[in-house]
């Protein structure tokens, strides 16, 4: 078995407007030159274009996949949410929700990325692939059922849960989400379930500023199945390792999940524009390695990571490549050219040992 790279160049066309980063245009905000939102094509396409050039591409399974059903997508969205988003993509584009226009055929090309979601967990999870990577864009974390924001049209994760469950595949899920940003979105999803185990590692109150508190625990049967580790701005590779090995990985044991969905988004690298955290590409490779450790502890090595957030065009590919080789198992690298500037602007010691007294306090609320 190997590792699956699902991707479409469809993805890379989705497109939003009226927007100067997230402010919208008019009054005294300016255009531009570079376009609208932060969530662009490019740091997708980069990303693929590095794994060409390096060679990595024939080191994975590439694999496109349809369009998300319109019965796949109605486990997750209700019909009118969906009627409605597809009447605007056909009659030219528009925006439902909050920061989340598009453009003609976005209905479709936000079906086309869920279903490389939905694709990559049915490969793993019928023993098809041994772990996969989704390069879904439109991202989905942030959309709620019938209300998109924050770049998200589909809950592409959510999406393809619910059809791995349908189909027998799943029952018991852990999504780990280390996007910056809170999951609010595949949260409110599953918040009153205990088959879905939900943990969101994000910069507290960056966005949404009204989600994302650690004592959101769940409710009714999904109480204390949803967990939320809000981090002070400025936590690097220590913090996040530290994070992941006290509270995600005894999270994960305890839960005993059949599938690890990764929600990867890289904005909490250190030259994100959306965010204030300073992890590297070693920081994203190590955190990989570490699902992956406990995937083959706990689920047969069942982990599939989804492509959420992460707005520099730059660095990004660099941090998505180096996960795309840890999962694949490859020593093909693409050598940080930040490495050594971000080793010698990591926090330091007395800032470390204060957020491992947060994440130990952390721990001990939720884990107990």
């Amino acid at each position: 078995m190997s590792t699956g790279f699902f991707w479409d160049e469809r993805c890379f066309w989705h497109a939003g407007g009226n927007y100067a980063l997230t402010m919208p245009l008019g009054g005294l905000v300016q255009p531009l030159a570079a376009g609208g939102l932060p969530e662009s094509p490019e740091t997708k396409r980069r990303l693929k274009n590095l794994m060409d050039v390096t060679g990595l591409t024939r080191a994975v399974d590439c694999r496109t996949a349809p369009e998300a059903s319109r019965a796949v997508l109605e486990r997750v969205h209700p019909a009118a949410y969906l009627d409605r988003f597809k009447a605007m993509s056909d009659a030219g584009g528009g925006e439902l929700g909050l920061r989340t226009p598009f453009a003609q055929g976005g209905y479709e090309i936000a079906a086309l990325s869920a279903g490389l979601t939905v694709a990559a967990i049915e490969a793993v999870t019928t023993g098809d692939l041994q772990n996969a990577y989704a390069l879904s864009r439109p991202p989905g974390h942030h959309c709620l059922p019938d209300w998109p924001n924050g770049f998200c049209l589909m809950a592409n994760i959510a999406i393809g849960i619910e059809a791995a469950k349908a189909a027998g595949r799943a029952k018991r899920v852990a999504v780990v989400d280390w996007d910056v940003h809170h999951g609010n979105g595949t949260e409110a999803i599953f918040y009153d379930r205990d088959d879905v185990l939900t943990i969101s590692l994000h910069q507290e109150q960056n966005y949404p500023l009204d989600t994302g508190a650690i004592g959101d625990r769940g409710r009714g049967a999904g109480e204390g199945f949803n967990m939320n580790v809000p981090l002070p701005p400025g936590v690097g590779h220590v913090g996040y390792l530290e994070a992941i090995d006290r509270i995600v990985a005894p999270a994960l044991e305890a839960y005993k999940p059949d599938l690890i969905v990764v929600a990867c988004g890289f904005d909490a690298c250190a030259f994100d524009p959306l965010a204030r955290m300073l992890c590297t590409a070693e920081t994203y490779a190590m955190m990989t390695e570490r699902m992956m450790k406990l995937a083959d502890r706990l689920c047969d090595g069942h982990l599939v990571l989804v492509h959420e957030g992460g707005y520099s065009e730059v660095y990004v590919p660099f941090c998505g490549h180096a996960v795309i080789a840890t999962l694949a198992g490859s020593d093909i690298a693409a050598e940080d050219p930040m490495a050594e500037t971000l080793r010698q602007r990591q926090p330091n010691a007395r800032f470390d040992a204060f957020i491992s007294d947060l994440i130990g306090e952390m721990a001990e609320t939720l884990l107990t």
